[in-house]
């Protein structure tokens, strides 16, 4: 038995302190899956959602200490009740969502590693075995060091978890495991190989035929069959194959301009998922940053879930020069862990990652702006130029460029904004550039 414990002991701690360290690196993302959880088509908890930060923190300090408690024997009594309590409920969660077919992930390992509801229940119901050894043996536990320094482990194991929890809430996880980490293309994330596994559903029909209700059994094509028809219920035997970036786009109300976005260099997008939840601090440093960005050559563009009422307000009150396109809230959560966060693109590649908190490590150098259509194979012919709120001429336009004697330049094509310029103007212009010249 003291060498089950012993085995029992090492197994739970370690696997206890990864698994909230992997966490523990992504409070955020942990926070969005127990909202996942709270929600009203889960547990239906949704008074939770506002503190779920705050409950991820907790539970994943907790885990990761818990685990530490466990290999160093700081209080056994206490520690393998609290595994004990812990486990059983983390069992529950994972067969009520496995069963009853309610989250997709539960996120026990966060981004790192991907379990299905009925993994991750298998999983904890092997650690609740492993703990009720632990509990049964409890008297086997003994403390590795002496009384002092075990309690000065225990209390750096408890600091060191809120410092390093504190520490990428206001910064960036210190791994990042997304898809949308630096080095890797947004636009090869979301390609579907040609051999990637498709969906396999089974289709149940129900006919009443003579007077008896009969089932037949396709896989999607409608059954030929002489009698009434009651119903069909569909089972998914095997999961399509998704790509590593979902819902990701880049969109006006009225195209879709992803392609054209990804294909371009130099690139700086900020993101917010949410306008109206955007940090103020950080958006009083978006200013600085884009006009720095517009000034060396990069395109500067936002992407938002928020609506068109918002982007305009935002962009009112903290004077940007950039427009905003639209993004699905959960896929721009997972792009970048800030409100708002900043990322350079090349060609659909991350090249750099910021939280607003490090916005001052942005990198940018002057480049080389290249001016092109976002409508693939269109023609940009007649272009409003207008140099210090005058309209110009190309010509001019583009020896200030070259001077860069300038402080703000945009160039659009955003139908919004040539609309506006063309009912005002009578006018049929389908590109806009503007110039503002540095005060003498």
């Amino acid at each position: 038995m003291k060498t089950l414990v012993a085995l029992s002991r090492i197994f739970v701690g370690v696997l206890f302190i990864i698994s909230g360290l992997i966490k523990l690196n992504d409070p955020l993302g942990f926070s969005y899956k127990l909202e996942e959880y709270f929600g009203a088509d889960v547990l239906n908890i949704e008074f939770l959602i506002p503190y779920a930060l705050g409950i991820s923190v907790i539970v994943v300090v907790f885990e990761v200490v818990l685990g530490v408690f466990l290999l160093i024997g700081y209080k056994p009594k206490f520690t393998v009740w609290s595994l004990l309590a812990m486990i059983v409920f983390f069992t529950f969660l994972t067969f009520y969502s496995a069963y009853f077919d309610k989250v997709k992930d539960c996120g026990c390992f966060g981004d790192a590693l991907k379990l299905t509801p009925w993994e991750s229940f298998t999983k904890d119901v092997i650690l609740l075995f492993f703990i009720l050894i632990l509990f049964f043996g409890l008297n086997h536990i003994k403390p590795v060091f002496s009384k002092l320094p075990t309690t000065i482990l225990a209390l750096l194991s408890f600091i060191f978890s809120l410092w390093f929890g504190y520490h990428v809430l206001m910064h960036l996880p210190t791994i990042d495991f997304r898809a949308y980490k630096i080095g890797n293309n947004i636009a090869e994330g979301m390609r579907i190989p040609d051999d990637a596994p498709k969906a396999i559903q089974e289709f149940t029909w129900t006919f009443n035929i003579n007077g008896e209700e009969t089932e037949i059994v396709t896989d999607g094509s409608y059954p030929t069959v002489d009698g009434e028809y009651v119903g069909v219920e569909t089972k998914v035997i095997r999961e399509a194959y998704q790509p590593p970036v979902l819902d990701f786009s880049i969109e006006t109300d009225e195209e879709d301009l992803t392609e054209h976005f990804l294909s371009q260099e130099n690139l700086i997008v900020i993101v917010s998922y949410s306008l109206e939840k955007m940090e103020q601090e950080g958006a009083l440093k978006l200013k600085s940053t884009t006009d720095e960005a517009l000034k060396n050559g990069y395109q500067v563009i936002g992407l938002t879930a928020s609506g068109n009422d918002a982007k305009q307000r935002i962009n009112e009150i903290y004077n940007l020069n950039f427009d905003w396109y639209l993004c699905d809230e959960k896929a721009l959560k997972t792009v970048v862990r800030s409100n708002p966060g900043i990322l350079e693109l090349d060609a659909g590649t991350v090249m750099q990652k910021v939280h607003w908190n490090d916005i001052e490590d942005l990198q940018l150098p002057k480049v080389e702006r290249k001016i092109e259509s976002k409508k693939e194979n269109a023609e940009i012919k007649n272009i409003l130029y207008v140099v210090e709120g005058e309209v110009s001429t190309k010509e001019k336009l583009d020896s200030v460029l070259a001077s860069k004697n300038y402080k703000n330049y945009l160039y659009t094509i955003d139908e919004t904004v040539l609309d506006s310029i063309n009912k005002a103007n009578n006018s049929n212009y389908d590109g806009f550039m503007t110039v503002e010249l540095h005060k003498e």
